[in-house]
């Protein structure tokens, strides 16, 4: 009897829990089901991420393209060249102006003669010696009187500008003699010491002291005052400065002396060579105009143009080589 109500009551449940579990399937059926087009959203970040891989594969042409070293002096041959022509256009029209005026009849040709026989006659000098020889015997003068020029003013010019008694005491005599011309006391130089080597020199080292060293007592006297204060804090020997704070600080404006002294020197020279010299580029500029040798002279004027712009590069790169501690701008 008991066996009999055991069997259905086991069986009961197990009808109840099929009962229960026939509504599960049910519930696919419900509305739930649209959540599945919402997936496609999911494709849609593979479709995202297909086009990423695009872009980090395009810069790899722009590394391939990286400029090559052959390409990178090409470009930089190519901007010297364009620096070069900005800078020669000037001088490229004036030649060009010089050619075509006498030959349109806008200037004398007598007297303005085109370039090309300037270009001639200047070659003609170089091949028969004579410009070689003038252009040594006025570089001999002109480099000995810069020389002689530049190692003493210098010195003097560090010495005035750095102790106020010196400064005081040639302080008037400067004054007077730097505002004395050159050329007015060749006469003086010729009479004193004569027509030779020693008046010549003699003249070009007087005018090219005073721009040295008016500038290098500039140079001095306007140093930092607080690197000078520094340094003296540092208990630095009067050598040790000079060696670190004022030389160094001195340089552009002492080099800026020397260029125009540079220049001065050529300029003085040629006057001085047009009277009692046998050689020279001033002697051949002179003589040519005597001569009525127009296309010589202006072949001596052009040499000289040519020696003082070389000069002057000169000093600018030792200006360069010296002044390596300054920060360009």
């Amino acid at each position: 009897m008991t066996t009999h109500i055991t069997t259905p009551a086991t069986d009961a449940p197990a009808e109840q829990e099929t009962v229960r579990e026939a509504p599960a399937p049910a519930l696919p059926a419900a509305p739930a089901a649209p959540a599945a087009p919402a997936a496609p959203a999911a494709p849609a970040a593979p479709a995202a991420d297909a086009p990423a891989t695009g872009p980090a594969a395009g810069p790899a042409p722009k590394t391939g393209s990286a400029p090559s070293p052959l390409g990178r002096a090409a470009r930089g041959l190519g901007r010297r060249l364009r620096a070069l022509a900005v800078r020669s256009a000037a001088l490229v029209a004036l030649l060009a102006l010089w050619e075509t005026a006498p030959r349109l009849g806008l200037v004398d040709a007598t007297f303005l003669p085109p370039v090309s026989e300037v270009a001639t006659a200047w070659w003609e000098l170089l091949g028969n010696g004579q410009l070689g020889q003038h252009t040594r015997a006025s570089l001999a003068r002109s480099f000995g009187g810069f020389g002689i020029a530049v190692a003493v003013a210098v010195p003097l010019g560090l010495l005035i500008g750095w102790y106020r008694p010196v400064a005081a005491l040639l302080g008037p005599l400067l004054e007077v003699f730097r505002n004395t011309a050159a050329l007015a006391l060749l006469p003086v130089f010729v009479l004193l010491l004569g027509i030779g080597e020693t008046s010549k020199v003699s003249i070009v080292v007087y005018a090219c002291v005073w721009p040295v060293l008016l500038n290098t007592i500039s140079a001095v006297g306007n140093a930092d005052p607080t690197l000078v204060r520094l340094a003296r804090s540092m208990d630095l020997s009067t050598p040790r400065l000079f060696q670190k704070v004022i030389l160094p600080s001195s340089v552009p404006a002492i080099f800026t002396g020397i260029r125009l002294a540079g220049a001065v020197s050529i300029l003085v020279l040629v006057a001085a060579e047009m009277i009692g010299a046998k050689a020279g580029l001033g002697y051949l500029i002179n003589a040519s105009q005597y001569n009525f040798a127009i296309p010589q002279m202006y072949a001596g004027i052009i040499t000289i143009s040519a020696i003082g712009v070389a000069f002057n590069q000169l000093l600018v790169t030792i200006e360069r080589r010296l002044s390596t501690w300054r920060v360009p701008a």
